[in-house]
This record gives C-alpha cells, structure tokens and sequence, in this order.
C-alpha cells in the first residue's frame, strides 16, 4: 500500500511540472527511437543480404579458377577450370546432385532498333534448379540443343522487356554479338544482387557460349547443387581433393582453384550484418544516454526546488529510504514513458522509412524489449545520485531553505 502511495505522489509532482517532464523525457524518447530505428534497418539490411544468398540456392558450392589468396591473383581470372573437371565432378562426386558448367561474359543485344549491353551465361539445364530460377514462359533449353551447339537463348525478365518492350519474345530472335539466337523462354524476376541483376541477362548452352560468342576452351565457374543432409565442409573436402589430384597441386601448395559453399557465405554474410547492427544500435544508444543525463540534470535541479518539502516530509516522519524511492520513482517513470513514446517513433519512422525508400527495415520484438529495458536502466542509473542526494539533506537544514 505504502509503495503505491509513493507511487501516486510521485506521479502527481512530474505532473505538476509537465512541462520539465516532457523536456526531461525528449533526449530518451529520441534514444529510444533511434535505438529501435537503427537496429530495424540493421536486421533488414541481415534479411535482406540473407534472401539474397539464399536465393543462389542454399544447397549450392561452387568453384571458380584461381585463388583468392595467391599473390594478387584473383579468382575466376585464369584458365584453370574445364569441362573435364566439371564431368569428372559429377561422375565421382556421390553428394552432387546437379551439376553445370558456367561460362559468364558480355553480350551486345540487338532487336530490331532495340540495343542494350547485358551479362550473357553460358550454363547447362541443370542451372536453373540449382540457382532456383524458374520459366516464366518458354521452356529451357534442352540437353540435346547444349550438345549440338544450338544458338538458343533464354532471357531475364528485364532484358525481355527492354528488348522487346512488351510484346511476347518467345520464338522470337536476337541476336547477341551479331549472332542470331532464338529466344526459348523468358526467366520469372528474381531481383539484384549487389550490382549484379539476376533479370538482366540472357541464359544461353555453355558449348555456344564457348565455341561460337566466347572462343574460350576454360569455364568461368562450375555450380554443384549437393544433397541437402549433406555436410558442406565435408563435401568442400572431397572436392577440392577431387580437384587438387586433377591439377596434380602438390601438398603445401596453393590451389589453383577455390571453392565457396553456401554455409560460408551465409555465415560471414550474418557477420557483417551483426557487426553492422551492432554499430548502428551502439551509435543510437549513446543519445539514450544523453536523455539519461539529462535527467539526471533536471532531476538534481528538482531536488534543490523541493528541499523544504523533503525537510517537511522528514519532519512528519519520512525515511530516507521513502525520499530515495519517490525520486528513483519519478526518474523511472520518465524513462519509462519516453521509452514507450519513443518505441512509437522509432516504429514509425522504421515503416515510413520503409514506405519512402523501399528498403524493407525489420522492427523486431526483442530490439523493442531491449530499447525499453536499456530506457529503465537508465533512468535508474541516471536517477540514483539524485535521489540518494534527496535522501541524504537533512531536515533541519531543510526546513530553514529559502
């Protein structure tokens, strides 16, 4: 009963200075708000890299020549992958499921007086389950048009468009490099990812992006899809030893290739993230603690306007501990009551952001719990050197202040 009572004065003297109140409040409603802000659009900016990774396909290893770690050497810029690594790695790997030959490079596009620059990619028809694209309309290219060197082509969604400018391409032709291709079906949009866009570009069979864009006898990359109870590092091990015993790299030796598997990238993608959220979260929690000294500051400016109440209280009986806990009270109410108000703003401004940028900013339960834990603490932290200086006036002195 008694705690409810200190609770009820202590609530009718931040009353009677509203005004104070709401200023006192202003620095941790702004922290608070930053806080839940900055840590939405970390957790989008995590969704956003992991749907992007993910989208690749989450069963997916792939190898690309050169090594990133020898001497300035970068991967995927020499001529150390083959056909015959990527048959021999269907052939003698058990937990490869799919596997496809990748060959990347530049196309010049032309349809009439259509023109546009885009990523060509010479890949078997095991790519699309592997990368999970799907057939928008049209159908993929078949095994038989990869083996007879077919120029046959199946285009993203926005090279269509550009391309075509609405009109169905299916059956239609292009040509790309000054070579005519007829065009077998159209890719469903998948989106970007970085700078690359998954729907600007144009699938075509890698023996025809090999022998008749390219003139390249070396792949660009090959993409295995492995069996999804697999171990990834398990399955990493056997194919880089697959792979050294067919370049015959001795022990202790780099390798000439490198392998990435889905489990790395999604592992040091959420890292960076982390770090990145954690950043944000920390820069926007130091004005939390601003608001906290701010109240400390008003808190201590009360104190010295109510000494000649504290004198009276004490005088009819009041602990210190009574005075200690109606201050501390008051302190935790104001940050309290800023925490929610600024949970309010900070969800707010995470959805309009939203709304206004197209970024999708994620406001979680836990970052909420957390902004409004961390608001409390400070006002208790901020709050007791004022409310332990209440406490310790005397109450003659007290009762004597002007």
């Amino acid at each position: 009963m008694l705690f409810w009572t200190t609770v009820k004065v202590a609530v009718r003297s931040l009353w009677a200075a509203k005004m104070r109140s709401m200023l006192s409040m202003l620095g941790i409603i702004i922290g608070v708000g930053a806080v839940i802000a900055m840590l939405a659009v970390g957790a989008g900016a995590q969704r956003q890299v992991l749907d992007h990774v993910t989208a690749l396909g989450s069963d997916l290893i792939m190898v690309m020549p050169g090594q990133f770690r020898s001497g300035g050497v970068r991967g995927g810029s020499v001529e150390t992958l083959t056909l015959e690594d990527a048959a021999a790695v269907a052939a003698e790997l058990p937990e490869a499921l799919r596997v496809s030959p990748v060959v990347r490079g530049n196309g010049q596009f032309k349809y009439y007086n259509a023109n546009k620059q885009s990523s060509v990619m010479g890949v078997s028809p095991e790519y699309l389950p592997i990368r999970n694209f799907e057939i928008a309309a049209g159908r993929m290219f078949t095994d038989g048009e990869v083996e007879r060197r077919a120029k046959v082509a199946v285009l993203g969604s926005d090279t269509a468009a550009d391309l075509f400018d609405g009109a169905d391409p299916v059956g239609g032709s292009v040509k790309i490099n000054g070579v005519p291709f007829q065009i077998t079906g159209v890719l469903k949009a998948k989106g970007t990812q970085g700078p690359f866009s998954f729907d600007d570009q144009a699938l075509v069979p890698y023996t025809t992006a090999m022998k008749r864009l390219f003139g390249m006898d070396y792949l660009s990359e090959v993409d295995i899809q492995i069996a999804r109870d697999a171990d990834q590092a398990v399955v990493q091990a056997k194919l880089e030893s697959l792979l050294r015993k067919r370049h015959g790299v001795r022990e202790g030796k780099d390798d000439d290739f490198n392998v990435r598997n889905m489990a790395e990238m999604v592992e040091t993608a959420t890292s960076v993230t982390r770090i990145f959220t954690l950043l944000l979260g920390s820069v926007a929690a130091i004005s939390l603690v601003v608001g906290g000294i701010g109240i400390m500051n008003i808190m201590l400016v009360t104190v010295t306007e109510r000494t000649r109440e504290i004198g009276i209280r004490k005088a009819i009986g009041a602990r210190d501990r009574d005075i200690l806990v109606q201050f501390l009270l008051e302190s935790m109410i104001m940050s309290a009551l800023g925490g929610f108000i600024g949970v309010a703003a900070g969800v707010g401004s995470a959805r309009v952001g939203s709304l206004v940028s197209g970024f999708n900013a994620v406001v979680e339960v836990d970052s909420v719990l957390l902004a409004l834990v961390f608001a409390v603490c400070v006002g208790v932290f901020f709050g007791f050197y004022p409310a332990r200086r209440a406490a310790a006036l005397d109450p003659v002195e007290s009762l004597s202040y002007e």
